[in-house]
């Protein structure tokens, strides 16, 4: 992976700042079915907008609350930022990790994307899918950084 299209390592902590809180709160929202579809109403420019019921139509200015959308942001956000952000020492074997890991990432996400696809149904299918948002980037930043500190791990045992 050329590092030319990787984030400076400074980024890093930007990224984990927006990340864990993200993917704290999405899990916890999930788990404790906690909904956060009122939270900071405000006027937004609608590109698209299909109200169940309401009216429907191409850029309006409609009432939204954004909470969602701000999540969704920190989350995708910082997990580019912590995934996609150079190690302090990049170097080829850091390269192959991280590549690997994305590889890795992308079988599994697809994966369970296939499996639920056959399994499970209605509203909790399309639960499913809205999590496989995060889910690519959650599961490379864990195989990466576990890597990482296995590789790590390793390089202190031969001292």
């Amino acid at each position: 992976m050329k590092t030319q299209f990787l984030f400076p390592h400074s980024w890093k902590k930007v990224g984990w700042i927006l990340f864990l809180p993200g993917i704290l709160l999405v899990i916890m929202g999930s788990f404790f079915n906690v909904s956060i579809d009122n939270y900071l109403p405000i006027k937004v420019i609608a590109l698209y907008s299909d109200e169940i019921l309401g009216k429907s139509g191409w850029f309006q200015i409609i009432t939204n609350a954004i909470a969602d959308e701000l999540l969704t942001i920190m989350v995708i956000g910082g997990g580019i930022l912590v995934g996609f952000s150079k190690m302090k020492n990049e170097d080829e074997m850091i390269s192959n990790i991280r590549y690997e890991s994305l590889v890795w990432a992308t079988y599994l996400n697809y994966g369970i994307i296939l499996f639920t696809t056959l399994f499970i149904f209605g509203i909790a299918y399309m639960n499913v899918l809205i999590h496989n948002l995060f889910t690519l980037l959650f599961f490379f930043i864990l195989r990466f950084h576990y890597r990482i500190y296995k590789l790590s791990k390793a390089g202190d045992d031969e001292e």
